[in-house]
């Protein structure tokens, strides 16, 4: 399946080292306005080659609309993206062609389709991902402008190394999106280590949405927080993901997992500013797990399609930790679904209006 959500639907295409990588959105409201250096900063942040702890590869990332906007404004045509790829190195790709590199999908995909495009893992690379962001640059637009939310992300953890603080003003002040400036150098001297050694890492991504109304999502098969799982899921390397507390709720008791409110707001925010598949009217956190990179210049055991056992060592552009620049990704799944599910409540109880009392989101708002 390459398409994405009901009402605002995003069908991506594309490989890493094709002629080019692009989305149709279809179901976007009129009169937004958008033109293409509205994309430059979301995808900048996403990019490889901004330092030396992510893949070498140096990509533009112009985007090229070719549909559903006129004039500078968004027409409630299908809107197309498209973005050429100018530096794709398909040859870094040739001794591995026939073999299933260790921990990526060329087997899974060989299974399921009988062939593959091994050049940078195909429709399986990361870049598939930059027309996520792209197409949630207008989903973020729409979702301030009528509602007034902000989605942020940081990497909340790389390793075994957590922020010793959280300053939002920080995230965007480094590389790594981390929210303690002060431990920068510390992630710089063990990125290169870890560089040097050959070896990768695993990390985490906290996402957080402010200023989402209450009522958004529905009860049961349409639940925010399964939608938000599901999205997180759906990005290279994800192999887990937790809405507010997540696993931590195992071990703590009902009488302080659960949100008190009063009249001045919710006391605490354990639920991630989800009850019931709904919004609360809190913020939204959703934290994401992203596994070690699998492709390594570490020497492996594997097999080749002719069912041979074979070493396999990975050589190209890598970045030794994915989660380094998944924070503008796990934005975009996020800004995807809520201007999804914003339209789906419009369409069905857009007539309700407001229904009080309203609590307001005291605790737990970053």
């Amino acid at each position: 399946m390459n398409t994405f959500g009901q009402l605002f639907r995003v069908t991506t295409f594309g490989e890493s080292h094709g002629p080019a990588i692009g989305c149709v959105i279809d179901g976007c409201p009129p009169g937004l306005s958008i033109a293409p250096e509205s994309f430059a900063l979301d995808l900048a942040r996403r990019a490889t080659g901004k330092s030396r702890h992510t893949s070498a590869r140096h990509e533009a990332d112009a985007v090229e609309i070719l549909s559903g906007v006129y004039a500078g404004l968004t027409t409630g045509a299908p809107i197309a993206l498209l973005i050429r790829n100018e530096d794709a190195r398909s040859k870094d790709y040739d001794r591995i062609a026939e073999q299933f590199r260790p921990g990526h999908a060329d087997y899974t995909y060989w299974q399921k389709y009988g062939l593959r495009d091994p050049r940078g893992g195909g429709r399986s690379s990361a870049r598939e991902t930059t027309m996520r962001v792209a197409a949630a640059v207008i989903a973020k637009q729409w979702l301030a402008e009528r509602h007034g939310v902000q989605v942020r992300g940081y990497l909340a953890q790389i390793g075994n190394v957590l922020p010793h603080s959280s300053d939002w003003a920080a995230v965007e002040s480094n590389p790594f999106f981390w929210p303690d400036a002060a431990q920068v150098p510390e992630l710089e001297a063990y990125l290169d280590a870890l560089r040097k050694s050959g070896d990768s890492v695993g990390a985490r991504v906290t996402t957080v949405a402010t200023g989402v109304p209450a009522g958004w999502g529905e009860p049961v098969y349409g639940k925010l927080d399964a939608e938000l799982a599901a999205a997180m899921m759906s990005i290279n390397a994800v192999k887990g993901v937790e809405i507010g507390d997540g696993f931590a709720a195992i071990a703590q008791k009902g009488s302080e997992h659960r949100d008190e409110a009063t009249r001045a707001g919710f006391l605490s925010n354990h639920a991630g500013g989800i009850l019931g598949g709904i919004s609360s009217g809190q913020a939204i956190i959703v934290s994401t797990a992203f596994k070690p990179t699998s492709s390594l210049r570490l020497p492996a055991r594997g097999l080749d399609v002719h069912g041979e056992e074979v070493e396999i060592v990975t050589t190209g552009r890598h970045d030794p930790c994915v989660g380094i620049r998944a924070t503008p990704i796990c934005e975009a799944m996020m800004a995807l679904v809520l201007m999804d599910q914003a339209l789906r409540h419009r369409a069905q109880c857009g007539d309700v209006g407001a229904v009080l009392p309203r609590i307001p989101a005291s605790a737990g708002s970053t």
